[in-house]
């Protein structure tokens, strides 16, 4: 207790102190008379420090009592505190329970030649899953060999070849005999090409397309008899960019569609104990994002734009819109792609698996609130990042004068 406040507290309930200590050296008198205690209790309500431990528990006391009555005021609050705190503790239990027998569950995963899908791959292996990774190349697939035991399977796969998912779909249900496929994990994907929209073709969007959506699709489609026998997981990697689009092109397009897609498929599912999943990434270094292709499928782009379209961007457009590249891939790209491979073994591992998951601190504080802000905040935040064309900068000022 400090010394001003017990100053004041005395100047303040000075009368009162007095009349209360009478009352108290009268009481302990009186239950004391017949005993020699009741001198020792005296000379101890003499001492300055009991007073000053018996001022110290009437503040604390009073304290107490405007709390209590606070609350009582507010029963309301009271209730809503309650209530918040047993929520987040009963989430927290139940996304903490796991699911057991791990070593006799299969999981099939695309897109392993790098990236999400290879570590996926060697982290669902040493943990006793019997993993069959699907890589696009014999290159990916020797290098993952060889840094996982002969137990980890490989089977090629090119997503845009029905003949190549029919084999692997053959190929897993001869691995898996009568047990069905516990998970199946949709990674494998391509960003490029993309870019203005009026810089594309069709051919662009459907080579992005037929990878990321169509792919996908058709794979979940093939492998869905095996996943209703085993009750299984499927596990669909969108990104932030199917929530929020920005950039044209058919990445912002095929990723939305991966979250429709997976969201009907989770609600037809879920009568058979299949359980559906998403993850949305923010911005990560893998092969996908390499700055070397994405800068090489602009400067294509860029040159075969006619005169015209070029005229209406600029040549100054073009060397921001590169450095706005640069400068997400070199600086605000995360490079520790665990972030995401986490939710995918959650997603997998967990007894109450997430519908969505969003991976990276970028994801989860800008562009994943950003999203559920109105259309034209989004607009104001996505002009600040990405430049502006030299038409559009005409066009503006002309405005700004006829205004």
């Amino acid at each position: 207790m400090y010394v001003g406040d017990r100053e004041g507290f005395y100047n303040r309930n000075g009368g009162r102190f007095k009349s209360s200590q009478r009352l108290i050296n009268a009481d302990i008198k009186y239950n004391c008379k017949n005993t020699s205690v009741w001198t020792i209790v005296l000379d101890g309500m003499m001492d300055p420090g009991y007073l000053d431990a018996w001022l110290g528990a009437q503040m604390e006391e009073d304290l107490f009592e405007r709390f209590k009555e606070f609350l009582g005021v507010n029963p309301a609050l009271l209730g809503t505190l309650t209530s918040i705190t047993l929520i987040i503790v009963c989430w927290t239990i139940k996304d903490s329970l796991r699911i057991k027998d791990i070593r006799e569950k299969h999981v099939f995963i695309t897109g392993c030649d790098s990236g999400f899908g290879n570590l996926l791959a060697q982290r669902l292996h040493k943990r006793g899953f019997t993993v069959i990774a699907a890589c696009l190349t014999e290159k990916g697939s020797q290098e993952l060999k060889a840094c996982t035991s002969p137990s980890l399977r490989t089977v090629l796969l090119n997503v845009t070849n029905p003949k190549s998912i029919d084999n692997a779909v053959q190929y897993v249900a001869e691995e898996t005999s009568n047990k069905g496929l516990y998970g199946l994990v949709n990674n494998a994907g391509r960003a490029t090409p993309i870019g203005p929209t009026d810089w594309l073709d069709m051919e662009d969007f459907h080579r992005v397309l037929d990878v990321n959506l169509i792919g996908l699709i058709e794979v979940t489609l093939k492998f869905l008899p095996l996943l209703k026998k085993a009750r299984g997981r499927v596990v669909n990697v969108a990104s932030v960019m199917g929530r929020l689009a920005f950039g044209g092109g058919g990445y912002c397009l095929s990723k939305s569609g991966v979250e429709s897609f997976s969201d009907s498929l989770r609600r037809d599912m879920q009568y058979f104990g299949v359980k559906v999943s998403i993850i949305e990434p923010g911005f990560f270094k893998t092969g996908v994002t390499s700055l070397d292709i994405i800068e090489k499928d602009l400067n294509r782009l860029w040159s075969r734009l006619p005169p015209d379209v070029k005229g209406s961007y600029g040549e100054k457009y073009f060397e921001n819109y590169l450095k706005v590249q640069r400068l997400s891939m070199n600086t605000f790209c995360d490079t520790d792609i665990s972030k995401v491979t986490n939710c995918m073994e959650h997603a997998l591992t967990a007894r109450y698996p997430r519908t969505r998951y969003g991976a990276g601190w970028d994801a989860k504080f800008f562009w994943l609130p950003l999203s559920y802000a109105p259309a034209a905040v989004a607009d104001v935040m996505l002009k600040i990042i990405l430049p502006r064309p030299l038409a559009g900068k005409r066009v503006l000022s002309k405005n700004q004068v006829d205004v």
